[in-house]
């Protein structure tokens, strides 16, 4: 198999012209993941062509779907292995990534790979609720690629977020979006938008992006005990 052409050819499927370069640092990044991965927990998906569609597409084609300023600022929030900041970054390297990760073992990884394909980003080890006092309305866009449901995923992200910017969800199809819209009032959003996207052997995924409309409350983000115990509803 021609590795650089399948890089290529998979996001040309899903609509995302990358060059030559850009292909060769998804494949540097995607024989570092697999070879990390065998003494530091990062993924259950190593197999090549799933590597690629399913952590790297799936990470880009997102926020090829909204229009994000030059130099714009962002935080991705429980990063675990780099996804989606680190692909997204090769494709807009004028993009501005802070990547928050709670695992230290993580963060040594992401240091290491960041460094590999030339990214240059902020790499944190910290906790969402924590960091969020320091960071508090620091981003352009604050995003979150997680299981957790979306009043959960919002009190973590969106105290991050400056007025008038974004917090982007790259969520499953099934989240009820009405049953998040009060939570996310509350902490001084309004959903802006949803695109469903249907990435070729990834299945049908839904964004959803939370414009900044107020500051959000200082209450927030609660202790992860109680946001877990009590999420907003």
């Amino acid at each position: 198999m021609d590795k650089i052409k399948f890089i290529i050819d998979s996001f040309k499927a899903s609509g995302i012209e990358i060059t030559e370069e850009q292909a060769e640092k998804y494949l540097k990044l995607y024989e570092f993941l697999v070879e990390y991965n065998e003494n530091v927990n990062l993924t259950a998906i190593t197999e090549f062509s799933d590597v690629i569609i399913k952590h790297f597409v799936d990470s880009v084609l997102p926020f090829t779907m909204i229009d994000i300023k030059e130099g714009s600022s962002f935080i991705d929030v429980g990063t675990g292995a780099g996804f989606p900041s680190i692909p997204l970054m090769i494709y807009r390297n004028d993009l501005k990534g802070t990547l928050l990760e709670a695992l230290n073992k993580r963060c040594v990884y992401l240091e290491k790979a960041c460094e590999l394909v030339g990214v240059k980003a902020t790499i944190v080890h910290g906790r969402a609720e924590d960091y969020a006092k320091e960071k508090r309305g620091c981003f352009d866009i604050a995003t979150a690629r997680a299981v957790a449901a979306m009043p959960v995923l919002s009190e973590y992200c969106m105290p991050y977020v400056k007025k008038g910017g974004r917090f982007v969800a790259l969520k499953s199809v099934n989240e009820e979006i009405r049953e998040s819209e009060n939570a996310i009032k509350l902490l001084g959003g309004s959903v802006d938008k949803v695109c469903h996207l249907d990435i070729e052997n990834c299945g049908e995924r839904c964004i959803i992006v939370t414009k900044k409309i107020s500051q959000t409350p200082p209450k927030y983000p609660r202790a992860s005990a109680q946001i877990s115990k009590k999420p907003l509803s």
